[in-house]
């Protein structure tokens, strides 16, 4: 696998989330299996050791001599060694914006792929995680894929951000400039290293079933709909797991008072706990509290959240917020609990022990996401017996129903308050309510379950 982060050793969202758990999930299925992302700065404080190199990598005109190290423990997972590239004090960018570069650093993450894999690890599958892997499966085509080392070899490509870059990128990345064509990495008078993945994998996947489909319609293609039809066949959408022993509520460490699908009694000292933590003590118990717990933008529905919160808090109910995004929805937000006083408790940033005590102290936790190709929050939300309400978009239509939440489909305050108002009716029915709670509670969505559906796929490409 490569990819631009994996959890803990680099994360921005839920890519990581995902390329810390899939992998020990293959290894229980008898797979071996290597990780190889960036040795950024945020990764200095794990202990590890060198494996291999300096060793030459000609990105382009300059050659570069990056070297590979593991952890010391046992791990499937490798980091990349070049520090003019990757000690930085972000990952994609610092607080003047984008790296500048990030075209030749994820090139040098992809090519240095080839070179530390012919030695180290000879793969049946190359799996490249979103537009920083998104150049493995060019490089693969047209240099590697008669190499010994490589003979039979298949990739794997998921879809992610768009990767956009200017046409001169394509010979800084040491790629042929006859590459520029509409049909290959072209995209609006620039290239997409997304688009590369897409063109030249064996396959493609997505992080839920709904979402390939939606991204095959121009509203969620965004210009790549045409091809992701064209490439339909070697189009899979598998859901993401999530990890049980990081977020179960009867052995969650961060939460001040487990509980289970058998004893909910937990729940209610969790809900004490975070209205007191968020500043909310004053709130009634027995009154319902929203959870949110998300970057602040228009992906994740932030616009929506503001359009109804004028009639959401007629009702009497309560919120807490945790995230952190575009200055205006957090200026926004800040005036919502500033016009709101004692009913909002907001915490601009991000705390993974606070989320997962969100999770936990929440009755209702929301998402009203413009798209969401899968969220992991939801499901998440599910197993800590916090109702969830959502928009139907992506994997939050394929792991939400009526019977463990609420949905809306047309992306409106309109559609958004409807959906809210027929859970704060269920939530005054006590039975029908706990009812739900239990029901989300024993949903699965272990990786194991995904595990098994890329096992599938890897076999079903080695042996058509």
């Amino acid at each position: 696998m490569v990819s631009s982060e994996a959890a803990p050793y680099a994360k921005t969202g839920g890519l990581a989330d995902v390329v810390g758990a899939l992998p020990y999930a293959l290894q229980q299925l008898g797979h071996e299996v290597a990780v190889l992302i960036p040795r950024y700065r945020s990764t200095f404080r794990y202990a590890t050791r060198r494996v291999t190199g300096p060793f030459q990598v000609q990105l382009g005109p300059y050659p570069w001599y990056p070297s590979v190290f593991t952890t010391e423990q046992p791990s499937p997972f490798y980091f990349l060694d070049l520090p003019d590239f990757y000690d930085r004090d972000g990952i994609y960018n610092d607080r003047s914006g984008e790296f500048g570069d990030n075209d030749l650093r994820f090139g040098m993450l992809s090519l240095a792929t080839f070179h530390f894999a012919r030695y180290h690890f000879r793969p049946d599958i190359l799996h490249c995680h979103d537009w920083q892997g998104g150049l493995v499966p060019a490089y693969f085509k047209l240099w590697f894929a008669g190499d010994p080392a490589f003979l039979g070899a298949k990739t794997i490509h998921n879809l992610g951000y768009q990767g956009l870059f200017p046409r001169s990128s394509i010979i800084r990345v040491g790629l042929p400039e006859w590459l520029y064509r509409q049909d290959l990495l072209e995209f609006h008078g620039g290239i997409s290293l997304l688009k590369s993945g897409l063109v030249y994998a064996d396959a493609i996947t997505t992080v839920s079933p709904h979402y390939a489909e939606e991204t095959q319609t121009p509203e969620f293609g965004y210009g790549l709909d045409g091809l992701l039809r064209a490439r339909k066949a070697q189009l899979t959408g598998i859901l993401n797991g999530v990890d049980y022993s990081q977020w179960n509520p009867a052995t969650d460490p961060h939460i001040p008072s487990n509980y289970s699908v058998e004893d909910l009694s937990g729940k209610a000292v969790c809900k004490r706990e975070l209205l007191n933590e968020f500043g909310l003590s004053h709130a009634p118990q027995d009154r319902p509290v929203i959870g949110i717990v998300s970057r602040l933008t228009g992906q994740k529905g932030a616009d929506l959240i503001l359009e109804v919160a004028p009639y959401l808090f007629r009702e009497d109910v309560y919120m807490v917020v945790l995230g952190s995004g575009e200055p205006y929805f957090e200026g926004m937000f800040r005036h919502i609990r500033d016009t709101n006083p004692g009913r909002v408790g907001l915490r601009l940033g991000y705390d993974d022990a606070l989320a997962h005590r969100v999770e936990a102290g929440s009755d209702i936790f929301l998402m009203p996401s413009r798209y969401e190709p899968c969220g992991l929050n939801q499901i998440y939300s599910l197993k800590y017996g916090t109702v969830p309400v959502v928009r139907a978009t992506g994997g939050l239509d394929d792991t939400i129903d009526g019977e463990t939440g609420f949905k809306f489909w047309e992306y409106s305050g309109y559609a958004l308050l409807l959906a809210l108002e027929d859970c704060l009716r269920a939530w005054k029915d006590t039975d029908r309510w706990t009812k739900m709670m239990r029901t989300g509670m024993t949903r699965d969505f272990s990786w194991m379950t995904s595990a098994l559906q890329y096992d599938s796929l890897f076999r079903t490409l080695l042996h058509p």
